[in-house]
């Protein structure tokens, strides 16, 4: 299974990340500015009901008791977050933050009774995240963890350097 990791395979993993990029900023551009995630915390507790409900107790509760009454912020925070998630997969910057965003989204529209192409989005998340580097191969972190490791590298020296100079008096 190493093969699936490899810089061949990166390219299809790329190509993976970039259309799920894509599908997160035609989702969150129109919304800016205009979301109102009223309506559909009402249709998705609405969806608790019933024999068979489409939403959970437990979260249509969440939704009622914590979401509801915080749509202002949800209504700023699902846009962006789609539209921020979107543009770091385009560009393969913070990878594997940006799918777990992702995932996270998705499966809280799932939990909330959408299916639409939530289950496709969130499959796509999970396997890039399984691909583990191979995800961001061709992207920005591929340069940009190799400089972030060689600074902490650089901080943990000078911090060590710092502490073997240090000079005990004793009287």
């Amino acid at each position: 299974m190493k093969w699936l990791r490899g810089p061949q395979m990166a390219i299809l993993w790329t190509v993976l990340r970039v259309w799920l990029g894509i599908q997160w900023l035609k989702a969150g551009l129109p919304k800016i500015g205009s979301f109102d995630a009223e309506g559909f915390l009402h249709g998705a507790i609405a969806k608790a009901e019933g024999a068979h409900p489409a939403v959970q107790a437990w979260y249509a509760g969440f939704l009622e008791n914590v979401a509801l009454p915080n749509v202002a912020l949800f209504n700023i925070l699902i846009p962006w977050g789609e539209v921020l998630v979107g543009i770091a997969l385009i560009l393969g910057l913070a990878t594997v933050p940006a799918l777990i965003a992702a995932a996270f989204m998705n499966l809280n529209f799932l939990l909330a009774g959408t299916v639409s192409t939530n289950p496709i989005l969130y499959t796509a998340a999970i396997l890039l995240l399984a691909a583990g580097a191979a995800a961001h191969f061709y992207g920005v972190d591929r340069f940009a963890i190799r400089v972030l490791k060689e600074k902490m590298e650089e901080r943990r020296k000078d911090k060590d350097h710092g502490m073997n100079n240090k000079h005990v008096t004793t009287h």
